[in-house]
């Protein structure tokens, strides 16, 4: 397996990579409330100030980008992550951006008449619909609840299908799309879920908050952040803190798990002719890494 390769540095604790058409790769900065575009010589540019939070990046069917805000964070020196929210922060948000011009709009702030909290991160099915999960905001002495939802890409429909998780974070459909996976940071927790129909969860057994099932958990001080699915089914996470990308199978066996350059490593993404360039944004340290991994990430719908 290659080592990783720098391909940008200066990023602003950077998030939700995807690959355009063009084999530039967009990602969120959370810290500066933007959006940049990397090319693939490396050089960065600003794509959309879209302001408050920016985390998890998708392309919807109609070509847009579709976005997860956490709503702004506070910074204190030392700490490259936010520990509470920021002074302006009034609720999380999704937001569809141009794909040509970086113009961007809120679909959703709500859903059921409460606000959303931190929206992380989004994955699309082929029905064009979208899940989300809401991290649940962090404060320096409490946290909100976190969850999952579904979406539509028009504005016209947004469902809570998981609630309460503690702290929801990465998301992926299966190859089939009959299981979502959810990332829970605190614990390093992967949750699956079964799906019905579109936006359908199997309902959960009494006394119980959701029909979600544990297939992996990590020990020591681990945490789990975003992740991908591969071709072959295996989700593979990012794992703050100790600095991994660990490949789980759908059975809970972790079949490879890769030393980062980094002790955030917090999202990935597969691009290239054979779906193995892996780009991965390596947080506390602000660089965008590029790699070849042994087996080919899923392709996206969109």
């Amino acid at each position: 397996m290659n080592d990783v390769t720098i391909l940008a540095t200066g990023l602003g604790f950077p998030e939700g990579p995807i690959v355009c058409p063009d084999g530039s790769i967009i990602v969120t900065e959370i810290r500066n409330q933007q959006l940049s575009k990397v090319t693939p010589d490396g050089k960065t540019s600003v794509f959309s100030r879209c302001g408050g939070g920016p985390n998890g990046l998708a392309i919807g069917p109609d070509g847009a980008l579709y976005l997860c805000n956490n709503g702004g964070s506070r910074y204190v020196e030392g700490y490259s992550m936010g520990i509470a929210p920021h002074p302006d922060y009034k609720f999380g948000y999704v937001q569809r951006v141009d794909p040509k011009t970086g113009e961007f709009k809120t679909l959703y702030q709500q859903v059921n008449g409460r606000n959303l909290s931190a929206p992380n991160d989004l994955v699309f099915d082929k029905q064009g619909g979208f899940y989300f999960t809401d991290l649940g905001k962090r404060y320096e002495r409490h946290r909100d609840h976190g969850g999952l939802y579904y979406a539509l890409p028009d504005g016209s429909k947004v469902v809570e299908i998981a609630h309460p998780i503690l702290s929801p974070n990465g998301c992926g459909l299966s190859p089939d799309e009959k299981t979502i996976y959810v990332a829970d940071t605190e614990g390093a927790r992967l949750w699956a879920f079964d799906i019905e129909s579109p936006g359908v969860l199997r309902k959960p057994p009494p006394y119980v908050h959701h029909s979600g099932r544990i297939i992996c958990g990590l020990p020591s001080n681990a945490r789990f952040d975003s992740l991908a699915v591969m071709a072959n089914g295996n989700i593979a996470v990012a794992t703050l803190n100790t600095g991994y990308i660990t490949e789980i199978s759908p059975a809970g066996e972790i079949v490879r798990a890769v030393k980062m350059p980094d002790t955030y490593p917090t999202n990935i993404c597969f691009g290239g002719d054979d779906m193995r360039t892996a780009y991965i944004t390596l947080s506390d340290t602000g660089r965008l890494g590029v790699m070849q991994w042994p087996t080919p990430g899923l392709k996206l719908n969109y």
